[in-house]
């Protein structure tokens, strides 16, 4: 079975353009390494939950949408190798140097996920 890291993340309307060529660099650099497969999916059918909810998750703001990312690997240990990588990467790094992210990353969450089912 694969693995996969998810990314759940707040980004505002007026820099989505903005994510979306960061988020192109990611894919072509993740890719590049070895990932198997590399998705950010904007929201279109997100409604605030009772309890929870991918809005309340991120702590949704007005003006803002929610970003939902996920990249494939083999395995754990082939996630790690690709990342060691991709974050040793001069497209990656440089663009990461003193630039201002186009989100809030305090309000974004990730972790890794070993597959159970598959198609």
């Amino acid at each position: 079975m694969s693995y996969v890291d998810g990314f759940v993340l707040p980004v505002p309307k007026r820099n989505l353009r903005q994510y979306v060529s960061m988020a192109r660099l990611g894919r072509k650099v993740w890719l590049e390494h070895g990932a198997l497969d590399y998705r950010e999916c904007v929201a279109d059918d997100v409604k605030p939950g009772k309890y929870t909810s991918f809005p309340q998750s991120v702590k949704l703001k007005k003006g803002e949408t929610v970003v939902f990312a996920y990249i494939v690997y083999k395995s754990r240990k082939h996630r790690d190798s690709v990342n060691a990588k991709t974050m040793k990467d001069p497209r990656f790094a440089e663009w990461m140097k003193g630039k201002k992210m186009p989100f809030d990353g305090k309000r974004m969450f990730w972790g890794g996920f070993k597959t159970i089912v598959a198609a």
